[in-house]
């Protein structure tokens, strides 16, 4: 979960939806890894028309895809950068 500054659009606060845990921010800037999903539920779901989002620590995440059956698919990035605002 993520709340944001509403004058400046700056990020205040991201915790762990799963845990609970309030990541480190610094200026307005995230300085902890995390997953964000945001899934939009379609016609042949039970939740369809609702759209969900919530953010993982990292150790959550980790906690979670150990139990998936099918391995994440993982990459290597070649290149992180920042972009100017």
């Amino acid at each position: 979960m993520r709340k944001y500054d509403k004058k400046t659009n700056e990020l205040e606060l991201a915790v762990c939806n799963c845990c609970g845990k309030q990541l480190l921010i610094e200026n307005g800037v995230l300085k902890e890894g995390i997953c964000s999903v945001d899934v939009t539920w379609g016609y042949f779901s039970k939740k369809d028309t609702s759209i969900h989002h919530f953010d993982l620590c990292e150790e959550c995440y980790d906690k979670l895809t150990a139990q998936f059956a099918v391995p994440v698919k993982e990459e290597e990035e070649t290149e992180v950068g920042w972009t100017s605002l």
